[in-house]
């Protein structure tokens, strides 16, 4: 009678460990064994953070495992187990069973050994029809919804507990809005200002009493600094929302700007026209928030929006500073042209609300959609295309981790009517959802390819444009994705009619491009995929955009967002419509006051916080992969993004504004945030 050793261990998290009865079958290629009560957890088996072994022997001869079934039958009360793994020592062999689920309620699950395959190396009609199995559950499961006509699907879930449990979130405290909105509030020491709405501040210094002053932070390097234009120009390149800066190859229409007015900004004495054909002045135009509506949730607060358009000067030190500003998009007597030159409180007026505008576009299609509405996209199309022993989904599933149950509560709590969202920012109250309505059209494929991106916007050169380390670090990051991906590519694909004739790869990029993208051709979306070089691209996109992407345009939120001034979540007055009238008491006036600063302060900071126990890039505790070569390339990864660490901390070194959002020790694996 053939005997089995097998290793059951149990995952650490706070609920993983269960009371029930669980049940063992070996399936193999000569027959299916009976099941087998292993054990329970009365007699202190299938604890949290448990490693369980049992010997089990059968009647007959069950041929080469080909599955494992595991059975849990309740014991009292329903209850939720997390299997990390099954090993299973047979008299010849020893196999590996990742799991890394949840078994829930009276549940069961099928396990195949840890071997990556694509569906063309499945020749035994067991585990093809186990694969097929898996894809329709899942499938069930895992529907796409319309949460707003004209975004990218989501998951069709109205709130956190109605998604898949291998899904959720392991605690549904740790990703309440309300409550860590509220924590962050209490930890800041700013709750005696949280309900004041409508009480104004009374001077920028004013500001100070809900600032918390941490030593050598960004943040108070911003609070010194921000009225100074190097300060303003700077964030363009390295501060939260370092994606919009582009080089001006020819001054547009709507901008009338000349050589006359800004002559005193332009240090190398040639005209305003030359400038541009030297590629020494930069634009960041937001027509994007043209004709949105602004925040009406509050009839006691009016809050209003603008459209500006920001020029930017390269200047003989190689920084960028701003040289005219627009605050509107249609030019005329009503919409001037404000300059450095200009009264100082016209000029600061002017920056706010460029730096507020920044703010929204930041947050809503920066943050939003091009990190977590995308990556959820991602993650849901290969939750029901791709069967888990599939290479790909080994490859991604680290990277997509709670991204969408992150996206599922800010749903529920956050970006909805009423929602978090409505309280502090102008384009609360249904603007927000425009603005993605909008910038949905222009989305594209290359916008997500690193390289391409900063090319498109004519910002590749190191030589002349020296300090944009966002573009300089992330360059690193994607190229180590890049290499990572390409070595497991080349381990599973041995060449390029096997990645087109791998139909669930297949089905899984025609999910994102329908979907997702929502069948937009104009989008650039591969509807499928043709070559192990554009495989390894694709999966370099999924990766960066998920974990370094999101860590760039995220966790910097309180450094830069924290000094209310430098990036006002509203404005309490429409912008001037002439010169030489504004007056500080203006501008306090202008920008949010108590209760609302208290909001966004305590929203940025709980948005930059790092999740408790985060796995960070090159981290795969999860041990999907069982090969040794594909752990090899791990490991190449792991020892790439160590030196990138290191270049960055040594060009950090005595720096008084550090860049370390793309450091990949500061890079979470997936958007959990």
């Amino acid at each position: 009678m053939p005997s089995y050793t097998v290793t059951v261990a149990t995952g650490s998290q706070w609920f993983a460990g269960t009371d029930d009865y669980i049940y063992l079958s070996l399936i193999g290629s000569a027959g299916c064994s009976e099941k087998h009560l292993l054990d329970k957890a009365f007699y202190n088996d299938f604890e949290r953070g448990a490693v369980d072994s049992y010997d089990v022997t059968v009647d007959e001869e069950l041929g080469e495992i080909q599955l494992v079934r595991i059975e849990k039958r309740k014991y009292w009360l329903h209850d939720d187990w997390y299997l990390k793994y099954i090993t299973l020592k047979t008299p010849t062999d020893y196999i590996e069973f990742p799991c890394y689920r949840w078994i829930t309620g009276e549940g069961e699950i099928v396990l195949r050994d840890g071997r990556a395959k694509l569906a063309r190396d499945d020749q035994i009609h067991i585990l093809k029809q186990h694969r097929r199995k898996e894809l329709e559950a899942r499938q069930k499961q895992y529907r796409w919804m319309e949460w707003n006509p004209g975004f990218p699907l989501s998951i069709d879930a109205k709130c956190h507990k109605d998604l898949p449990r291998d899904i959720q979130f392991d605690s549904e405290k740790g990703v309440d809005f309300v409550l860590n909105y509220s924590k962050a509030m209490e930890n800041l020491f700013i709750n005696r200002f949280m309900h004041m709405f409508q009480s104004s501040w009374n001077d920028f210094a004013d500001f100070e009493k809900i600032f918390v002053k941490i030593s050598n932070t960004i943040s108070e390097r911003v609070k010194n600094h921000w009225q100074e234009d190097l300060m303003f120009g700077y964030q363009f390149l390295n501060g939260c929302n370092p994606v919009l800066i582009k080089r001006c190859r020819e001054l547009p229409q709507k901008l009338p700007v000349t050589t006359e007015m800004v002559e005193c900004s332009l240090e190398r004495h040639l005209s305003l026209e030359q400038e541009v054909q030297e590629g020494n002045i930069f634009i960041v135009d937001y027509e994007l928030l043209d004709g949105i509506d602004a925040n009406k949730t509050d009839p006691c607060t009016h809050q209003f929006l603008a459209a500006p358009i920001c020029l930017l000067y390269k200047n003989l030190a190689n920084k960028i500073v701003p040289i005219a500003i627009q605050l509107n998009q249609a030019p005329g007597e009503k919409n001037p042209i404000f300059l450095p030159s200009d009264a100082k409180y016209d000029w600061l007026l002017a920056k706010i609300w460029v730096r507020s505008s920044d703010f929204h576009v930041h947050q809503t299609i920066t943050h939003l959609l091009c990190t977590h509405l995308v990556s959820e996209v991602f993650g849901i199309a290969m939750y029901r295309q791709l069967p888990a022993v599939h290479p790909i989904f080994k490859l991604l599933v680290a990277h997509v981790r709670f991204t969408i149950a992150i996206n599922t509560k800010a749903r529920e709590q956050l970006i909805c009517e009423y929602g978090l969202f409505d309280k502090a920012n102008a384009t609360g109250g249904g603007g927000h959802v425009q603005m993605v309505q909008r910038a949905v059209q222009d989305l594209t494929y290359s916008s997500l390819c690193f390289p391409e991106a900063i090319k498109a916007r004519g910002m590749d050169s190191t030589e002349d444009i020296p300090y944009y380390f966002y573009r300089d670090d992330g360059l690193l990051v994607w190229e180590a994705i890049q290499s990572f991906t390409s070595e497991v590519v080349s381990i599973y694909y041995e060449d390029d009619q096997v990645v087109m004739e791998d139909q669930e790869l297949q089905d899984f990029v025609k999910d994102v491009y329908v979907y997702g993208m929502r069948g937009r051709k104009a989008s650039g979306f591969p509807k499928s995929i043709k070559s192990r070089e554009k495989l390894s691209e694709y999966l370099t996109v999924v990766i960066f955009t998920a974990s370094a992407q999101h860590a760039a345009v995220n966790f910097g939120q309180y450094d830069w967002c924290s000094w209310i001034p430098n990036a006002p979540p509203t404005m309490r007055a429409p912008p001037a419509t002439a010169k030489g009238v504004v007056t500080i008491e203006q501008i306090v006036a202008t920008l949010p006051d108590r209760g609302r600063s208290c909001w966004h302060l305590g929203a940025v900071w709980a948005l930059s916080q790092f999740q408790e126990n985060e796995l960070f890039l090159g981290m795969y505790p999860e041990e999907h992969f069982i090969e040794k070569p594909v752990k090899e390339a791990m490991t190449r990864f792991r020892k790439n993004l160590e030196a990138i660490v290191n270049v960055i901390a040594e060009r950090n070194k005595n720096k008084k504004l550090p860049y370390y959002y793309l450091s990949p020790d500061r890079i979470p694996n997936s958007v959990a945030i």
